[in-house]
C-alpha cells in the first residue's frame, strides 16, 4: 500500500512552466511503476506520462512530448513531472497514480493521489 500526495500545481500564463511532485509513503514505492494523468472539465482521465521503477524507461502522450519530462528519485520516494511550455489545453487536475506488476503505462493503476489544479491561461 501507498499513500501519494501531489503538490506543484498553480495557475501560470501560456509559455510558462511548472513542476509538480508527487511524494509516496511506504518503502514500497521503488517497485512501483508511476504514472501522471490529468482531466480536463468533461473530459476522461488520460495519462499523460509514466516511468518505470527503475527510471529507465518513460512514456509521454503526444501531445506533451518534447515539453513535459517525468523522473523519479526513489531515495526520496517522489516523482516529478516538470512541465514547460504550458498550454491552455494543459489545464486539468493532475493525479499521481502508482502501478503495480509489469510496465505498462497505459495499464491499470492501483493507487491514486487526490490531484493538483495545473491552470494555464492564454
Amino acid at each position: 500500500q501507498v499513500q501519494l500526495v501531489e503538490s506543484g500545481g498553480g495557475l501560470v500564463q501560456a509559455g510558462g512552466s511548472l513542476r509538480l511532485s508527487c511524494a509516496a509513503s511506504g518503502r514500497t514505492f521503488s517497485s512501483y511503476t508511476m504514472g501522471w494523468f490529468r482531466q480536463a472539465p468533461g473530459k476522461e482521465r488520460d495519462v499523460v506520462a509514466a516511468i518505470s521503477w527503475s527510471g529507465g524507461s518513460t512514456y509521454y502522450a503526444d501531445s506533451v512530448k518534447g515539453r513535459f519530462t517525468i523522473s523519479r528519485d526513489n531515495a526520496k520516494n517522489t516523482v516529478y513531472l516538470q512541465m514547460n511550455s504550458l498550454k491552455p489545453e494543459d489545464t486539468a487536475v493532475y493525479y499521481c497514480a502508482a502501478r503495480s506488476g509489469s510496465y505498462y503505462p497505459k495499464g491499470t493503476y492501483d493507487y491514486w493521489g487526490q490531484g493538483t489544479q495545473v491552470t494555464v491561461s492564454s
